[in-house]
């Protein structure tokens, strides 16, 4: 009998021994592991886009300060012909086209000729969409750089750190260029550079020769601020026109509208507020 009943408590003890490193064991806590991964995540990200972006700036500072052999000097007045594939012609200025005209200029993108009587914005404004091209040239005329671009070859990272060089900068302003036949393409009034890459020097001593260059473009002292909403608005620009001009488009030797001009349009002969009036527009 006592054997007997030693046999029978003999499972009794394995399953007790089994229910206890049941209840013992602790568990795995997965879902405190994965909310600490997903927020070390989140951090790195924010981290990591901060620092590209701190970077990228540093890079824009150090080309900005290496391209101050450009600046301008009586010595030496355009030191833009220095650079190597920089192109230069000679254009007139204060010939303006209606706002339904087009102009069938010589270059692309132009950079100096007839032009609508209204200037595109330039104080430093990035605009997400191809702006109408007449406006863009008025723009140059009162000495701002017009860095242009082909949006099917310049994108993401490249795309932000062409920003850095407009964003918030007097004179200056940016587009996308369809078609373009160039990664990148600048413009100032007669000058011309294309360039293969943003991180290309020659951006920066570009626009430290020619922004603002006194020697180099017809209207010193203009405005680069809009002239107001129903003129250009610069929320709302008048789209580029992809087609090539027809045969009505006013060619390079036009002379202009008889007094088709900022001042005339606004109808009382007066610079809107907040305007400085352009000198021989």
């Amino acid at each position: 009998m006592a054997s007997g009943s030693k046999k029978k408590g003999t499972p009794k003890k394995v399953v007790q021994a089994a229910r206890g490193s049941v209840v013992t064991k602790k568990q795995t806590p997965w879902g405190t592991i994965i909310a600490v991964i997903a927020v070390l995540a989140l951090a790195g990200g924010v981290f990591g886009y901060y620092y590209i972006a701190s970077a990228d700036k540093r890079a824009q500072s150090e080309r900005e300060e290496a391209a101050a052999a450009f600046v301008p000097s009586a010595e030496n007045p355009d030191p833009s012909t220095q650079l190597a594939g920089i192109k230069i012609e000679q254009y007139e200025g204060s010939r303006h086209v209606l706002p339904t005209e087009r102009v069938n200029y010589d270059q692309s993108p132009p950079f100096g000729g007839p032009h609508d009587g209204f200037w595109a914005a330039c104080t430093g404004i990035v605009y997400p969409n191809a702006v109408r091209t007449e406006n863009m040239v008025h723009s140059l005329e009162h000495g701002a750089v017009w860095i242009a671009y082909n949006p099917e070859q310049v994108t993401g990272e490249a795309l932000d750190k062409l920003k850095l060089r407009v964003e918030g900068k007097p004179y200056s302003m940016m587009s996308p260029y369809p078609g373009l036949d160039a990664p990148i393409s600048l413009q100032s009034w007669g000058h011309q550079l294309k360039v293969d890459s943003v991180d290309d020097e020659r951006i920066d001593q570009f626009i430290a020769a020619l922004r603002l260059n006194q020697t180099t473009y017809p209207e010193v002292g203009a405005s680069c601020d809009a002239i107001g909403p129903g003129q250009f608005d610069p929320d709302n620009p008048p789209p580029f026109n992809p087609a090539p001009p027809g045969p009505d488009a006013k060619p390079m030797d036009y002379q202009g509208t008889d007094g088709a001009t900022p001042d005339d349009m606004t109808g009382n002969g007066q610079q809107p507020s907040g305007t400085q009036a352009p000198a021989g527009s």
